[in-house]
């Protein structure tokens, strides 16, 4: 996610702040003649036939003469969409030489009891020469995807920033926050940070490795307190910051094209983590993350969402029934659909530490969480006309 910015800065617009418009990375070239354009998006009442298309045609078939960049681009996003099952089918097939066992069953071992790399707070294993390779370019292109800073962050504090909505893979979360395909550090210098996501990942052999040299971590509430009281300029976590996408699993259920539903009425364990670490929240909007695929909507099928709802309880996600495009047809698959992203983050609350975990201020964590949520409703006031032209109701806040 070639480097993003074509926006005005926020800090030189005129006065009026609802005219602001952010500092953005450098516009991604993009050819759009097979896009898929917004008057084929599918309605959000149902999948289409696998046959034909919602307007009664046949699935219609890429064109053999698409040029090698935009090849290249659906190779990079399938790559990364499947990078799960690659690296599992590596270790599978390493599993099956008898002569890696000695290395393998160590491996194993360390990873399922001993390892506390991703929870450490150390990033060890980030590689940030990884992270700037030309291909996370290729992939932000796709879309485009692009990010856009309201304010500028100083680098001697320390931030959570709040990712919304979860979409069906989070695509805009990983391409903004886990490369830098969309120019993180220069819109944002001095600060380092890293996406979180399930414990339950670095326990998958060989995808750990990878995941971790991304500068990925665990979620979980010690890794976020570790990255936030360690490092950085002071060695305390001043100039760190941690991504999370606060809706989680649970609000993929709700990733709908051409809305915007979040789950975040009782979402406030982000909160008091800021106030234990004195971090500052910074809200990110992502328009268009709910674009890229379509899924069953929940309402119409209610034996399938408590399914659904019953392996979140279990295993901690869930399985939303989406699709998309494939690789060569624009109507079938599992590919994300060819639609913007603009990755919009906005301006950071500032926090007051209080480290006592036992005597937070309960209307404190009110008041953040308000000011928060404030915040999320002006970035969607500000930018929906000019990044969700063709939404279907506006922002809600379900649950």
């Amino acid at each position: 996610m070639s480097d993003c910015g074509g926006s005005a800065t926020a800090e030189n617009a005129n006065n009026d702040p609802t005219l602001k418009k952010p500092v953005s990375s450098k516009r991604l070239p993009i050819d759009n003649k097979h896009d898929d354009s917004p008057s084929d998006r599918i309605s959000s009442r149902c999948t289409r036939s696998p046959q034909k298309n919602r307007h009664g045609r046949r699935i219609r078939w890429a064109p053999l003469n698409i040029g090698l960049e935009r090849r290249l681009q659906t190779f990079v996003v399938l790559c990364h969409t499947l990078t799960i099952a690659i690296f599992l089918t590596i270790f599978f097939f390493s599993c099956a030489i008898p002569l890696l066992w000695p290395v393998l069953i160590p491996y194993l071992i360390y990873i399922s009891l001993f390892s506390t790399t991703a929870t450490s707070g150390s990033l060890g294993g980030r590689c940030n020469l990884l992270r700037s390779l030309r291909i996370w370019k290729i992939y932000a292109s796709y879309f485009p995807a692009r990010l856009h800073r309201s304010e500028h962050l100083p680098p001697t504090r320390k931030y959570i920033f709040g990712y919304h909505p979860h979409g069906i893979i989070s695509h805009g979360a990983f391409a903004a926050f886990a490369t830098e395909a969309l120019g993180f550090s220069e819109l944002f210098p001095g600060i380092t940070n890293t996406l979180l996501t399930l414990d339950s990942n670095f326990r998958i052999p060989f995808y750990r490795e990878y995941a971790l040299a991304m500068g990925i971590a665990s979620v979980s509430r010690e890794s976020c307190e570790n990255i936030l009281t360690q490092g950085g300029i002071d060695g305390e976590g001043m100039g760190r910051a941690i991504t999370i996408v606060i809706g989680g699993a649970r609000e993929s259920l709700d990733a709908l094209p051409q809305t915007l539903r979040l789950v975040l009425k009782r979402r406030k364990g982000f909160i008091k983590l800021a106030i234990r670490t004195g971090a500052d929240l910074v809200p990110v909007l992502a328009f268009g993350e709910n674009d890229l695929y379509e899924q069953i909507r929940s309402e119409d099928h209610p034996v399938i969402h408590k399914f659904q709802m019953l392996v979140k309880r279990v295993m901690g996600f869930t399985i939303p029934l989406f699709h998309a495009r494939g690789i060569f047809n624009y109507d079938v698959g599992l590919m994300p659909y060819r639609r913007p992203l603009n990755i919009v983050v906005g301006r950071p609350i500032r926090v007051t530490q209080q480290r006592d975990r036992e005597k937070l201020d309960d209307n404190y964590i009110d008041l953040l969480h308000t000011m928060y949520v404030q915040e999320l409703e002006r970035l969607w006031a500000q930018w929906k006309d000019l990044y969700a032209k063709d939404r279907l109701s506006e922002m809600e806040i379900i649950a």
